[in-house]
């Protein structure tokens, strides 16, 4: 917050009362200075500043160029637009869309496509993951995303991505050495052609592999191969599959936790 300070003309202390059961307390609360009065004011104000603390303080690795919207509802007008690597400094609720691929055998059994990320990515190197996944920018549906996200990640042609079905969602919160993340995940299932043969595109994906369903579960189950979030997104998926049954111990707890914290 101090390095946020150092810009008066941007960020500035406000005092504000907010009500704790029967009582009055007084909170600081950190807000854009009032002359910057429209969204795009505000997203440029904040912009120079983000853009100064990472030239020459080092700050926000994994830069993306891409801007997510400040909300206080995932269907509600922005404050402001914000770059993608500062959102947990923040703590501000970020989005996304993540892909379950998969394809049924003959004889009804269902596989999952897997997707190793690349060594040289910045943000978790080497880890499993979804077949697509990506972070939902502002201007853009979701579908439309989801269809983007298909073709750059893994060669999905249109004509396939666009029979992705919205499934719901993941929520959760968690602290990084950033700050902040309480994120939500708009999960979508999309089933492949078994003839279908995912391709790296982007250098994002070192290999994809297609794996029994049994073996996505005892992965994350027992160990720590995948990206943390996508554990949830996969888990939602074998719960609503009928892959993971009430008779499992844990089972109420599991599914209860996969919307955690506030996603509104």
């Amino acid at each position: 917050m101090q390095k946020l300070l150092a810009f008066p003309s941007v960020f500035e202390l406000q005092q504000q009362q907010r009500t704790a059961g029967s009582a009055q307390q007084q909170q600081q609360v950190l807000t854009i200075a009032a002359g910057h009065a429209t969204m795009q004011q505000r997203s440029d104000a904040a912009a120079g500043v983000l853009d100064s603390l990472r030239t020459e303080q080092g700050m926000f690795s994994g830069w993306r160029n891409e801007l997510y919207p400040v909300t206080a509802a995932f269907d509600a007008q922005p404050a402001l637009l914000l770059e993608r690597a500062a959102a947990p400094y923040f703590g501000i609720r970020a989005y996304g869309v993540h892909v379950n691929g998969y394809v049924v055998g003959a004889d009804g059994s269902k596989r999952l496509w897997v997707a190793r990320r690349s060594a040289s990515k910045q943000t978790w190197p080497g880890k499993l993951d979804h077949i697509v996944a990506g972070g939902q920018p502002y201007g853009l549906s979701c579908s439309a995303n989801v269809v983007k996200e298909c073709w750059e990640e893994a060669g999905v042609p249109q004509q396939l991505a666009a029979a992705a079905a919205p499934v719901g969602f993941v929520s959760y919160v968690s602290i990084s050495e950033e700050g902040l993340k309480p994120d939500v995940l708009f999960c979508y299932d999309l089933q492949l052609p078994e003839d279908f043969v995912p391709q790296p595109q982007d250098g994002e994906v070192e290999e994809f592999m297609l794996w029994d369903m049994s073996k996505v579960a005892s992965v994350i189950s027992r160990s720590t191969q995948y990206k943390p979030n996508c554990c949830l997104v996969i888990i939602d998926f074998l719960v609503r599959h009928g892959l993971v049954a009430p008779e499992e111990a844990g089972y109420l707890q599991l599914v209860r936790q996969l919307r955690t914290g506030d996603p509104l």
